[in-house]
């Protein structure tokens, strides 16, 4: 499942540091996501989709 966190992010002018703080997930983790080698959570995945105020549809797209 591809995702669009590094896009929203950056319109955010949010860091993975602080993307992972606001989560309380460490930057790796972020990362990862990011760049498709873990999936998160359900949870971690609205969590997500909050701090960058939008929905997990917006955030994640079928491949």
């Amino acid at each position: 499942m591809k995702n669009h966190i590094k896009k929203l992010r950056g319109t955010a002018k949010i860091s993975q540091e602080e993307l992972a703080k606001r989560c309380k997930v460490s930057r790796q983790t972020i990362n990862a996501i990011e760049n498709d080698k873990y999936d998160p959570t359900l949870q971690l995945a609205f969590n997500i989709a909050n701090v960058l105020d939008t929905t997990v549809d917006e955030l994640f797209v079928n491949k």
